[in-house]
């Protein structure tokens, strides 16, 4: 991997506008397949422990379907990343986005006829669920490859502290406050336009929209100069 990315490196934003997408497939998988997380594994851990104390309305089937789905979709992109190791940054951006998209875009299939109010038919659900949580695997792996501090798309917790205590009321220097403050704001946007599309139309859009999103995404990304640096 490059240690030091360039100023100029069109990483930081094809990642906030992933975590855009995060957002939108957390909107899909919470409020469109039962509480149920396949972008955030935290989530899924804490609500499998409810499942497993018997906690009324959480159910152990599809925490584990997402846990295993997602580290499935780790394990496939770490591989494929150490084959790729010193190819063109463009190469393994492309392949990352055409695995995310094409997951997303046959679980929008998927989606199609599937009611979101009654929760079927009952094996969409885990179908929906084992898809996206393979993309999302397979992202958070790619990302962790990449190393770009403060962008991991995902996750928030370490973002958000970092925005206190590192703050100039904290004693500190404010280090990329800007890309910290711009995740926390892609990934609500994510939410919220995913959470309108998800309650008024089902999970179709959102999926087709996520898909097109971190395709087109990364396209862009790979016509700029720094993409043809080795990884």
């Amino acid at each position: 991997m490059i240690a030091d990315k360039p100023a100029t490196s069109p990483l930081p934003w094809l990642l906030l506008l992933l975590s855009v997408t995060t957002g939108l497939v957390d909107a899909i998988s919470v409020l469109g397949l039962g509480k149920v997380f396949t972008a955030n594994m935290t989530g899924n851990v804490v609500f499998l422990g409810f499942a497993a104390s018997g906690a009324p309305g959480f159910k152990i089937a599809p925490y584990v379907f997402a846990i295993a789905s997602f580290m499935a979709g780790a394990l496939i992109a770490g591989r494929v990343g150490k084959r790729h190791a010193g190819s063109p940054l463009r190469r393994w951006l492309l392949i990352a986005a055409s695995v995310e998209a094409s997951l997303l875009w046959i679980a929008a299939g998927v989606a199609v006829g599937f009611d979101v109010a009654t929760q079927m038919p009952g094996t969409s659900v885990y179908i929906i669920i084992t898809l996206t949580g393979l993309a999302m695997g397979f992202r958070n792996a790619t990302i962790r490859q990449l190393k770009v501090p403060d962008l991991t798309t995902t996750v928030l917790t370490l973002t958000i502290t970092g925005l206190a205590a590192d703050s100039s009321v904290a004693g500190g220097s404010n280090p990329n406050w800007a890309r910290r403050i711009g995740s926390v704001t892609a990934i609500f946007l994510g939410a919220a336009i995913g959470a309108y599309l998800v309650t008024h139309g089902g999970l179709v859009a959102p999926l087709i929209l996520a898909g097109g999103l971190i395709f087109a995404g990364t396209l862009a990304c790979t016509l700029h100069p720094a993409a043809s640096k080795p990884l």
